[in-house]
């Protein structure tokens, strides 16, 4: 029996080698992708509508604004707390709008072309409130401090919901751009559906493009949550580009090309970075005959070329499993913006039959879409684990996301209000599943070798995020209905990857003399291009997992990284990643900026 596991598991270690083809029907990706769309839905503040399919949440934040007499209810909370940011909503705006507006025709044919229009438009009203005199944009509500010291639904919050703005006299550059930015790419959206609407989106994105370029400053006031570390210059430029899509006024792309900085070489795009971004959505425009952005195709092939395992200058790492890693916390953020951009990419290669150069070494289109198909289907269980970290996708996925809304029960079923301590002891620390299912919620995900811990302390790994769905929604309406098409992604990338299994070292020992019940030792040896590794699993339901090979073998305190059982010695975890492990919303260039209570 063990010999036969054993040629079992050598067998599929080794199909991570070599060339690979996706088959279809693999995923169900229409459904994955409704229930991406369905998670921005759990994420709403202000008066739900009547059409509101997330029935275990109600009404909150609908005094918003209140401080300062203006209507400020409405948009997105961000992540598992209660607070609003401005500049990761308007990201995720955004790159949702994209997804929409270049894959428009698919979210058509799968059926969800309304709920994408619903999902942004419930933040671009938001945002339309929130800048609605000129030169001033409200770019926060609520004290994160005080929020992330509490753990209450957002029906219950009874933290101050403190308002930060940032005018002439306090600039803000990032947040009015991304704001510009989402505005417009929604413009184009409604453009034809809701003309007056699309107007309206424009002349507001227009405003807000002047006066973060007239007033340029960079504004902190959202630290240490989300420091802008990259500058402001990605996110004029970002803006400057959706407002030269949507009007082809020659004023942008003059602004472009006098304000360009094409020697901005990047390996990830996130809420602060935005060349990459900038460089694909330029290069589109290159191939539609507008040779003024001619110099940012390269970089945004040198972009490509940084992921894509057997290129020369690859520069981004992946787990052992083959998932991209850029950095600790919500890392899952990185890969569904790396897999859009790849997808989009693949998508102008094609269209002009070309293939990418990375050195020497020539990828086809479909290698290109191929790996980004990899990184999507890594997410929705194809990994060394067989977990989807999408909630609610599958029979196994996580059930104790970071999540206030999520992790305490419904107020449609306990309409009591359930104040900031009890929600600490009574539901934070309930070794239990949530009691409310956040449906198509990407999880923050494994770390850097594939070990994931489902227990809501880790905030680091259990904590999702607007901005890691929305690149997600264009992405899997792509492969739903090129699959549906019986049209296979193809990839051929005849290449030896690092996470690629060079060799199988069975280690087993048949004990002959192991008592009933007791089982035998089983252990084995990975070794790859790039480390070695070993799992083992003791007799009688000993300790098991990964336990050589890695920096430190010792597991995060809670769970055991396999089975998932409490060990005896365990001592209390502080709330919200108090552990230390909680920097999902750190500054993406440089290292993690962790809470200072590590409560999040």
């Amino acid at each position: 029996m063990a010999k036969a596991m054993e040629a079992l598991l050598a067998v599929v270690l080794l199909l991570f080698c070599g060339e690979w083809q996706v088959l279809r029907g693999e995923f169900d990706y229409r459904d994955a992708l409704s229930k991406s769309i369905l998670f921005l839905e759990a994420q709403r503040s202000g008066k739900l509508p009547q059409s509101q399919r997330v029935k275990w949440r109600g009404d909150s934040g609908l005094t918003d604004g209140k401080l300062q007499n203006v209507d400020l209810a409405g948009g997105y909370y961000d992540a598992g707390d209660n607070v609003k940011y401005g500049l990761p909503m308007a990201f995720t705006i955004t790159t949702l709008a994209w997804g929409t507006l270049d894959y428009g025709k698919e979210l058509k044919a799968a059926g969800e072309i309304q709920n994408a229009r619903d999902a942004i438009r419930w933040g671009t009203d938001y945002f339309l409130k929130a800048s609605a005199t000129p030169n001033e944009l409200w770019v926060q509500v609520g004290d994160p401090q005080a929020d992330h010291n509490c753990w209450e639904r957002p029906e219950d919050m009874d933290t101050p919901r403190s308002l930060y703005k940032i005018d002439k006299d306090t600039p803000g550059s990032e947040i009015a751009a991304e704001t510009a930015a989402a505005l417009a790419a929604s413009s184009i959206v409604f453009r034809f559906t809701n003309p007056r609407y699309s107007h309206l989106l424009l002349q507001r994105s227009q405003s807000l493009f002047s006066f973060a370029d007239r007033y340029k400053g960079t504004y902190g006031g959202e630290c240490p949550f989300y420091c802008s570390v990259s500058g402001y210059n990605d996110e004029l430029l970002w803006a400057a580009s959706w407002l030269y899509r949507a009007t082809k006024s020659s004023y942008y792309s003059n602004y472009i090309i006098q304000h360009d900085d094409v020697k901005a070489y990047v390996n990830e795009f996130n809420w602060d970075l935005k060349y990459a971004g900038i460089q694909v959505l330029l290069t589109d425009l290159y191939f539609q005959g507008e040779a003024q952005f001619s110099a940012y195709r390269s970089n945004a092939e040198r972009f490509v070329c940084s992921l894509l395992p057997g290129s020369p200058i690859r520069s981004v790492k992946t787990t052992p499993g083959g998932l991209l890693y850029v950095r600790d916390g919500a890392n899952t953020q990185y890969v569904t913006s790396a897999a859009f951009l790849m997808a989009r990419y693949s998508d102008l290669l094609s269209a002009k039959k070309r293939t990418l150069s990375c050195g020497n070494t020539l990828f086809k289109p479909n290698d290109v879409m191929g790996f980004a198909k990899l990184q999507i289907d890594y997410l929705l269980g194809r990994n060394p684990l067989g977990i989807s970290y999408m909630v609610g996708y599958g029979s196994k996925y996580p059930r104790q996301p970071h999540h206030r809304g999520a992790s305490v029960v419904s107020i449609h079923q306990q309409p009591r209000k359930i104040k900031c301590i009890e929600g600490f002891m009574n539901w934070f620390h309930k070794d239990s599943s949530n009691p409310n299912t956040l449906i198509g919620a990407i999880v923050g995900g494994p770390d850097k070798y594939d070990r994931f811990v489902d227990l809501r302390t880790k905030s680091s790994m259990l904590e999702p995020t607007t901005y890691i769905n929305s690149p997600l929604v264009g992405v899997l309406a792509k492969f739903e209905i090129t699959l549906r098409n019986n049209k296979l992604v193809h990839g051929s990338l005849s290449i030896n990857p690092p996470w690629c299994v060079q060799q199988f070292v069975s280690k087993s020992k048949l004990e002959s003399d192991a008592g009933p019940g007791e089982g035998r030792d089983f252990e084995f040896e990975i070794r790859t291009r790039q480390e070695t590794l070993q799992w083992t699993s003791k007799p009688g339901g000993g300790r098991k997992g990964w336990i050589s090979g890695l920096p430190d073998s010792s597991e995060p305190n809670g769970k055991d990284l396999v089975d998932g059982n409490p060990k005896a010695g365990d001592k209390p975890v502080d709330p919200d990643g108090g552990d230390g492990a909680s920097c999902a919303r750190h500054s993406p260039r440089k290292g993690p900026i962790c809470r200072d209570n590590g409560r999040s």
